[in-house]
């Protein structure tokens, strides 16, 4: 700080806009903190610095008006690290938890700078941790030039997602990126040819909000990035610039270059609680500034209400907490040019101040109405960690949801349990059953069969339990029921039968999910049978154990090749159907569907049923498909359907049984299937086309 910054006199400044604001003569702070009775606005020169360079005491008479404490401070620029002390009581019985020995963070700054010692424990202990508590930065917003980018408004009929980790996604030395660009925006931005390669119309990133990587256990940390402590900051950690503020320009550096390649950029958004965790969890931010304004409470408002299994859950209902994440959307949306958004935890945000669940929440009524987000993707995740279960119920119109009654029936239907026939018709139709009677389109179901919860799409073939003891955790972490199957040995296989078999379930999932009318997601990896050795909780391995391995691609060629071609197939850029703009997803969802079993006209929706098929024509004969599938273990042979003579015959563009390249062949020129009958391996799924021709 110069001479002449500390001479010039502060002045009384403004309650609004929130945050740190420049102006041409200085910066403007403004701070929300309810029944604080002293603010300090404190400066320093390095993240790493042990006491303050410059503190500014405020004055309550002249530096506050109603809760905000404010003030103006001239000759303030970018990239002056700051934060605030806070006085008042500390009475937890009444949810007041002041401690003016911590420095807290801006809850609206747009940057966090991290120190190299930083201490997540130090900020729980009693006493001072200033040289290792993390600091906020003031931040220039209007320098980055976009040069014309703007989001892309992608309809979701149109839309194959690929939900995936920046950090993990270029981590690992097989990625052929710079070892000082792994993991990061930059390192991102070199793997967009091979996205755009595979078809993937979105990426869904896991959370980029800066976020506490040692909040996990000892010696591991956190990796997943579910543990934020700013909900304006991009994660510094994925930036490959020293500088705090080189986070916001390289993040709007991969926005742009994904949009230039014409894929979205969706953010997993937590807003259902803070890395500050319980009771006895350290304090950075919220927890200082207005405990009982940002944080649900039990009735003894010394302990946090904990509906995310985190420590604790934000009062998302509560006014200053909803304009928090009001304006934390808004913020991605305008000045990061984001797309959309996934909501983890969804339903927590349904309810009040006393945990109990809403039928018009107020903030998500304000999400769904507010003018700047109108146009950004809006899903949900319909549940939260203490048992809300909200599929096919979220309230407002244009949110979609994570349908994960899609997982669990597709999961147990492929790995041949019974009773889910029925349920798989629904599933792959749309989900009519969870979403019809609310008028909705099909696309509000996300069809997923993996997720970053729960195993990879490799694992889920290849184990029956869970092995997740490298979490220092007993292996009591995870789900333990993930209707997984190991097709008879557990782990790694030397048996090819055995291989072959985990091969043909991938593909069995990877078919149905992009054939099944809704808008479908990929997990990182599945494309390749990326593993996580059978851990099927990877939230703090950030290590070779979850990073992708991109020496798979060529192992299991066969996979990323299905893959592709089933995507491109999807997004209609092999249908030979011209003049003619429209996805498969959207032709299917339009056209009636014809249900069978074995038998044409005969569907078995029998507690012991294995089979299913369907025949979908629309468009006056332009296109005609039969779908059948066989989950049983021994081959069956179906009856098809006699395609109309002036059309020609049946061709099998899909079976999954077969090797490559006759697992998915060329439509046009696939080969073709005689007669009246067509037998289905076991464990396999079949798509046979016809009269796919212009007319």
């Amino acid at each position: 700080m110069s001479s002449m910054n500390q001479a010039l006199a502060v002045s009384r400044g403004r309650s609004f806009p929130l945050g740190a604001t420049i102006y041409a003569e200085g910066v403007n702070f403004s701070v929300f903190s309810k029944q604080s009775e002293r603010v300090e606005l404190l400066f320093f020169n390095h993240a790493d610095d042990p006491k303050p360079s410059r503190v500014i005491e405020l004055d309550r008479r002249t530096h506050r008006t109603y809760h905000y404490w404010h003030v103006f401070v001239p000759g303030i620029r970018a990239g002056q690290l700051y934060a605030f002390r806070v006085y008042g009581p500390s009475d937890p019985g009444r949810g007041l938890r002041f401690d003016p020995d911590k420095v807290l963070l801006d809850p609206y700054g747009k940057c966090v700078a991290v120190p190299s010692g930083y201490d997540r424990d130090a900020a729980r202990r009693p006493g001072e941790n200033i040289a290792s508590a993390m600091k906020s930065v003031v931040t220039d917003l209007d320098a980055y030039a976009w040069e014309g980018d703007v989001p892309l408004h992608r309809p979701f009929a149109k839309s194959v997602f690929y939900e995936m980790h920046v950090g993990g996604f270029t981590r690992h030395p097989s990625s052929g990126v710079a070892p000082d660009l792994r993991g990061t925006y930059r390192g991102l931005i070199e793997k967009i040819p091979y996205l755009k390669d595979l078809g993937i119309s979105a990426v869904e990133l896991l959370p980029v909000f800066a976020f506490d990587e040692q909040d996990g256990p000892a010696g591991l940390g956190n990796y997943w990035g579910y543990s934020p402590v700013s909900f304006f900051s991009p994660h510094q950690g994925y930036s490959s610039r020293c500088d705090p503020l080189g986070a916001i320009d390289e993040f709007r550096d991969m926005v742009k270059a994904l949009h230039r390649a014409g894929i979205e950029v969706l953010l997993d958004v937590v807003y259902n609680h803070t890395a500050e965790g319980g009771h006895d969890g350290p304090t950075f931010c919220f927890r200082g500034l207005s405990n009982e304004a940002y944080y649900v409470l039990q009735k003894d408002k010394t302990f946090y209400a904990d509906y995310t299994g985190c420590g604790n859950t934000m009062n998302a209902n509560e006014p200053i907490c909803r304009r928090l994440i009001i304006d934390s959307l808004r913020y991605w949306v305008i000045e990061m040019h984001v797309d959309g958004f996934r909501f983890d935890l969804a339903s927590i945000l349904s309810r009040d101040s006393e945990g109990r669940p809403m039928a018009s929440p107020p903030v998500l009524w304000d999400i769904e109405s507010d003018p700047v987000l109108a146009n950004a993707k809006l899903i949900a995740e319909a549940w939260d960690a203490a048992g809300l279960y909200q599929v096919g119920s979220f309230v407002g119109d244009s949110w979609k949801e994570w349908n994960g009654r899609f997982r669990d029936d597709l999961r147990a239907f492929v790995k041949g349990d019974n009773g889910r026939a029925r349920a798989v018709a629904y599933r792959i139709s749309g989900s009519p059953d969870l979403y019809r009677h609310e008028d909705r389109e099909p696309e509000q179901s996300i069809n997923f069969i993996t997720c970053h919860d729960g195993f990879t799409l490799n694992d889920l073939v290849s184990y029956n339990s869970k092995h997740n003891k490298a979490n220092k955790e007993e292996n009591r972490d995870g789900s333990n029921d993930s209707l997984s199957w190991n097709c008879g040995v557990e782990g790694p296989a030397d048996d090819s039968d055995i291989e072959r078999l985990r091969n043909r379930q991938v593909k069995n999932f990877i078919a149905l999910t992009l054939l099944s009318v809704g808008t479908p997601m990929l997990l990182m990896g599945d494309e390749m049978r990326h593993t996580q050795k059978g851990n099927n909780n990877v939230y703090c391995q950030s290590n070779e154990i979850s990073w992708l391995d991109w020496t798979r691609i060529a192992k299991h060629a066969d996979v990323h090749r299905f893959c592709k071609q089933l995507i491109a197939l999807r997004l209609n850029r092999d249908l030979p159907i011209e003049r003619l703009d429209m996805t498969l997803n959207e032709l299917l969802s339009r056209q009636p569907v014809q249900w069978h079993g074995v038998r044409l006209n005969a569907p078995d929706w029998g507690n012991e049923s294995h089979t299913l098929a369907a025949t979908i024509t629309g468009m006056g004969g332009r296109f005609m498909l039969h779908l059948m599938v066989n989950a049983y273990w021994e081959q069956l042979r179906f009856e098809i359907p006699r395609p109309d003579d002036a059309y020609g015959p049946w061709r099998r563009a899909i079976d999954t049984f077969l090797d490559a390249p006759d697992d998915i062949c060329d439509w046009v020129n696939a080969p073709v299937a005689e007669g009246s009958t067509y037998p289905v391996h076991p464990r396999s799924v079949v798509l046979l086309a016809g009269s796919l021709r212009n007319r």
